[in-house]
């Protein structure tokens, strides 16, 4: 069930749980009781960044101190993965060394840890990539971060950050964190390549488009009351809908949450290790949770490739993004 991040030696977890909601749509006890469910049902990778849960209007940093907090109770940190990110938090939304340093500094505080496993590029910057890639390089030497990897970066710009670290006998980026789902495979446009022809795994994150795929929002179907409705709205439609009926299917087949379904879909995927997902409720996990063991047919497979035809493409996090103004806003992009 578990799988090896390539040019690694972590072992993870089929299903990366997404801590961007703890702190923001979950509360210190709900939080708890997720990771708790999660490593009780064999999870652990967890994902987290500097930054969540800025978009309240915070410093960020609360999802970090809910995970450094329940690792320290449960003292199990050396039996679990732990991810997280710099150069999205505002006012230190940049790659610069002095920035990179603070902020691996601040991580481990919160966190409670004395290392990361994997320590992401949160997004791409126009700062001295030189400067960036040498300052990451010291991490992994001095042990604060074992392995490194980038999200939201440009096809262009992660081979770039690739060649300059095999130039310069850097430790590379081993994965990327991209937005991919259903909903959205503009990945498959470009990246996958670089990937691929580097040997990098892959986690993709909003790997439910916000929560849509999980059936709860639908043409006609009534309001939900939930941190990222405003995000999930941009997918109800037509298009939506068909990717959805075919989702029904494929779960029923399988008598699984179209969640599930979802992430299984994913997880096949060339290149992708592990799809990161987030739970506000345990409830919620368990409709995640069966992806671990879910294997798609190849006529399953082709019928979700088929229902998410043209492919849908978004808005990238690939350049700077101000910051969300509102909750609604970070509903729709500032969670990650």
């Amino acid at each position: 069930m578990f799988r090896m991040l390539p040019n690694t030696d972590l072992n993870v977890h089929p299903l990366c749980l997404g801590g961007n909601v703890f702190g923001w749509g979950a509360d210190r006890d709900q939080s708890f009781a997720v990771l708790d469910a999660y490593v009780e049902a064999g999870g652990n990778f967890i994902d987290t960044a500097d930054t969540y849960s800025s978009w309240q209007g915070t410093d960020g940093g609360e999802s970090e101190t809910i995970i450094g907090d329940w690792m320290a109770a449960r003292s199990n940190r050396d039996e679990l993965i732990i991810a997280t990110k710099v150069g999205k938090l505002p006012g230190m939304n940049n790659l610069r060394p002095e920035t990179i340093r603070t902020q691996m500094e601040r991580s481990l505080r919160l966190l409670r840890t004395d290392r990361v496993d994997l320590y992401y590029a949160h997004m791409d910057h126009d700062d001295s990539m030189p400067d960036a890639l040498g300052t990451f390089d010291s991490l992994v030497r001095s042990g604060h971060t074992r392995y490194l990897a980038a999200s939201n970066y440009s096809p262009e710009r992660l081979s770039l950050a690739l060649d300059l670290a095999t130039d310069n006998g850097w430790a590379p980026f081993v994965a990327l964190q991209p937005e991919y789902h259903l909903m959205n495979r503009e990945f498959e446009k470009g990246l996958l390549q670089v990937c691929l022809e580097r040997n990098l795994g892959v986690l993709p994150y909003y790997a439910l488009a916000r929560g849509y795929l999980t059936g709860k929002y639908r043409v006609g179907g009534p309001d939900v009351e939930s941190v990222r409705a405003a995000g999930a709205s941009v997918y109800v439609g037509e298009q939506g809908e068909g990717v959805l009926s075919a989702l029904e299917h494929v779960a029923a087949d399988h008598e699984v949450p179209l969640a599930a379904a979802a992430l299984a879909w994913l997880a096949a995927r060339p290149t992708v290790v592990a799809p990161i997902a987030s739970a506000r409720t345990v409830r919620q996990l368990a409709e995640l949770l069966p992806m671990a063991d879910l294997q798609l047919s190849a006529e399953e497979i082709a019928a979700l490739d088929s229902a998410s035809q043209p492919l849908m493409s978004y808005p990238s996090e690939t350049l700077v993004l101000e910051r969300p103004s509102n909750c609604e806003e970070a509903g729709r992009r500032g969670e990650r």
